[in-house]
């Protein structure tokens, strides 16, 4: 199993560039699925400079409906005809920043009907390969809602990230889990995984939501962390640098950053 990070908001690697967004690459078996798409920027450069056929994928996964995470699926599914896109209904609900910034979905979603799958239960997209889209709000300290409005079709409210879900891969007798944002909470996120699959964590891998967080926030993080006990933790996007090195330095060196054109192996 590998993870190939194609969209992130740095990178080291000479060629490759970088965006404010995520999207990651998971091969696993002959299975190519794609988690977000970034913003549209990146995606296609970054693939081709790491030797990556986006032809190949058999499957898109949205975390949520923000641009970021969202806006390369219009060029992506102009270049690949059969990948199904998964998501939740409500990531296609319009979406603000504020009161008039618009940051939802931004590409003609009738292009893509026929190919869109709604995610209402978890779904198993390949063997030990787990589309979640669940997560009780545990830990209410640990969200990211501030500044966000949504419209669902009765008026715009605050958001609440309903269209959020994450990816769990089982292998060797423990998970790892992959987020995009975190909106909900990486330590909800966690334990609804843990909950669920009644495992242990090998890795937490994505967007943390931690950038300008509460001091609150931050040491639920810190605390849950500690709790679940991963063997590798792995920040990027909304981690915000600064949080990772507060992470690096209060969870030691399991903690890593995941900037764009790393590699990622798993065990099988």
């Amino acid at each position: 199993m590998r993870i190939t990070t194609l969209c992130e908001n740095l990178t080291y690697q000479a060629g490759l560039l970088a965006e404010h967004g995520l999207s990651l690459l998971i091969e696993i078996n002959s299975k190519k699925i794609l988690f977000d798409t970034g913003q549209g920027n990146a995606l296609i450069h970054n693939a081709r400079i790491l030797g990556i056929d986006l032809n190949d994928v058999d499957d898109v996964v949205i975390s949520h409906g923000h641009y970021d995470h969202v806006g390369g699926l219009k060029t992506f599914s102009e270049m690949n005809g059969k990948a199904r896109v998964y998501l939740k209904k409500e990531a296609l609900s319009d979406k603000l920043k504020g009161a008039h910034k618009d940051i939802g979905v931004m590409f003609p979603r009738v292009a893509l009907k026929k190919r869109i799958v709604l995610v209402k239960e978890p779904v198993e997209i390949e063997k030990d390969v787990f589309i979640m889209p669940d997560i009780p709000i545990n830990n209410s300290a640990d969200t990211g809602f501030s500044g966000f409005i949504t419209n669902t079709g009765n008026g715009f409210r605050p958001d609440e990230f309903e269209d959020e879900l994450y990816l769990t891969m089982v292998h060797n007798g423990k998970i790892s889990v992959i987020s995009g944002c975190s909106h909900r909470g990486i330590s909800n996120i966690l334990l609804a995984a843990k909950d669920y699959f009644k495992l242990p964590v090998h890795m937490v891998l994505g967007g943390f939501h931690l950038k300008g967080c509460t001091e609150g926030q931050y040491r639920c993080v810190v605390d849950s962390l500690r709790q679940i006990s991963p063997d590798r933790i792995g920040v990027c996007h909304c981690t915000g640098v600064e949080k990772y090195c507060d992470l690096r330095r209060d969870c030691g060196d399991i903690v890593f950053y995941n900037s764009c054109g790393n590699r990622i192996e798993l065990g099988s």
